[in-house]
């Protein structure tokens, strides 16, 4: 099983995560600016909120995508005011024939103060620890 952490960040929270979920896996985690030339049987992609939507870097980023190239995306990330990106990654997703992982790594994200310290350490902990367990399953 092959693995690669991309990740798309304004304030470094999303950064925290993806390098702990990397180095579980192996990888190191390169932000989205980094194309996916590799093969990847599992892309892992750290994104959130910005303004209601995720950000329209993710969704080109994601278009750019080579679907025989990646076997399937796995979401994770963090946000202050909302939940997960999940159902929007996933439409981009669609839209370039790349299956989505059902599970996903989301936790509070602190913005302008509201969950300040957020991703914390615990937080950053979780997030390998779910890179762990999807690696186990697959």
């Amino acid at each position: 099983m092959t693995y690669a952490v991309r990740y798309y960040t304004k304030t470094g929270n999303t950064k925290r995560l993806a390098e702990a979920v990397a180095k579980e896996l192996g990888v190191e985690a390169k932000p989205i600016s980094e194309p996916l030339e590799e093969k990847a049987d599992m892309l892992f992609l750290g994104n959130s909120y910005y303004a209601f939507n995720i950000d329209p870097e993710i969704k080109t980023f994601i278009a750019s995508l080579d679907r025989d190239k990646v076997g399937k995306i796995v979401n994770f990330g963090s946000a202050a005011m909302l939940n997960s990106t999940y159902k929007k990654v996933k439409a981009e997703a669609d839209k370039a024939g790349i299956p989505m992982c059902e599970k996903e790594f989301h936790c509070k994200g602190e913005f302008k103060g509201i969950h300040k310290g957020r991703p914390n350490a615990d937080d950053v902990k979780a997030a390998a620890e779910f890179a762990r367990k999807i690696k186990e399953e697959n």
